[in-house]
């Protein structure tokens, strides 16, 4: 067996700029310095030493579906979603309702939304 720690999600997106503002806006994510190359992709902190890096592609065509997402956790999952609904951020549940959070069988209260590039973000209070 291999021992692992999680180091960071890549993500490929048509404009850095706009997809750095709106996580910093929608997630104050903080962007930390690009240690691997003098390229354009920029590096922003998930915390704990955890990353999200968006690598421009201009060009490319971003298809995915909910099923393919990055999930954050966190205590205060209330504080997300009025935050969210702040800047008119829509959300849905697993199922696609609008503006409602799920509560898995699990207890653990869930929600998503897309970034500019349609990436799903899960955000969940399983902390």
């Amino acid at each position: 067996m291999f021992t692992f720690s999680f180091n960071h999600v890549a993500i490929s997106v048509k404009d850095v700029n706009k997809s750095v503002n709106f996580y910093q806006k929608v997630l104050k994510l903080k962007e930390i310095k690009n240690t691997a190359s003098s390229s354009e992709t920029r590096w922003l902190s998930l915390g704990d030493e955890k990353q999200l890096h968006l690598i421009p592609r201009p060009h490319l065509e971003v298809t995915t579906n909910k099923a393919v997402h990055f999930a954050l956790a966190t205590a205060d999952i209330n504080a997300i979603v009025n935050h969210l609904k702040a800047l008119e951020i829509n959300y849905t549940d697993w199922l696609g309702t609008p503006n409602k959070d799920y509560v898995r069988d699990d207890g653990i209260q869930q929600f998503y939304f897309q970034d500019p590039d349609g990436y799903w973000v899960e955000i969940n209070n399983d902390i």
